[in-house]
């Protein structure tokens, strides 16, 4: 008897975040696809940072070549050079800055760590951010592979909620959650079982799992007793959430 749970049949709706702003017309962490998404009425939106030449930056990969046009390293370019490019959709890359002004309360935002040295402007920055636009850190998780700089950013910014992010499974499950003080564990759908699942949970975890785009992945997770989704394509998971809902 088969007893895997029939199309469209989640057990409960998924947080829905939206990674890299989902897929559009627009390159992916750029502010038009930002925009785009925020039209869709996610939970979320994620996006990548790295410090480039004392700028955060909103951009995924460590080399040229892929979103970015061009060839070579990243931190091999100045921030002038970066900003100047012009990327296939007619965009450009976007600051951190511009990220922040362009979502304000609409959604909450998980801004990820990629590059190193990130925590000590990422702290400064958000914290006037705040100050001068009246919000709350509240709205904001930071996450990152690198544990070390969400341990800096616990220390220098401790009211903002940190996401640890793995992509196998360590043999002491999400135990890596408890010294950073973590809000949230985001593990990769490659590497899911329950077992690891009912361990964040004892830990009073919020479970977001990356990169879910097909639906029987999202109804999987949600049986499963996962929380929340990084997903490609949101309105996916947002018509699987709304059927969810009514069926109720």
């Amino acid at each position: 008897m088969n007893n895997r749970p029939t199309p469209s049949q989640l057990k409960h709706p998924l947080f829905c975040i939206a990674h890299r702003g989902g897929k559009s017309q627009f390159t992916e962490n750029t502010l038009e696809n930002l925009s785009h998404c925020l039209t869709l009425g996610i939970d979320a939106i994620e996006i990548d940072v790295w410090q480039v030449g004392g700028e955060l930056l909103v951009t995924h990969d460590r080399r040229l070549g892929h979103s970015l046009p061009g060839h070579g390293r990243l931190l091999d370019y100045s921030p002038s050079e970066l900003l100047a490019l012009k990327l296939k959709c007619g965009s450009k890359l976007a600051r951190l800055s511009e990220v922040l002004e362009l979502v304000g309360d609409k959604t909450q935002l998980n801004i990820e760590i990629k590059g190193p040295e990130c925590a000590l402007p990422l702290a400064g920055m958000l914290t006037s951010h705040c100050h001068e636009n009246a919000l709350s850190l509240e709205q904001f998780v930071v996450s990152s592979f690198d544990h070390p700089q969400l341990n800096d950013l616990k220390l220098r910014l401790p009211a903002v909620r940190r996401g640890v992010l793995l992509a196998g499974i360590p043999l002491n499950y999400a135990a890596c959650c408890n010294e950073l003080g973590a809000y949230s564990f985001h593990p990769n759908i490659n590497c899911m079982n329950q077992t690891l699942v009912d361990d964040a949970k004892r830990r009073g975890l919020k479970i977001w799992v990356y990169t879910v785009n097909e639906a029987d992945d999202m109804e999987l997770l949600s049986h499963m007793g996962v929380d929340g989704v990084f997903t490609d394509h949101p309105e996916k998971l947002l018509s699987l959430n709304k059927l969810c809902s009514t069926q109720r």
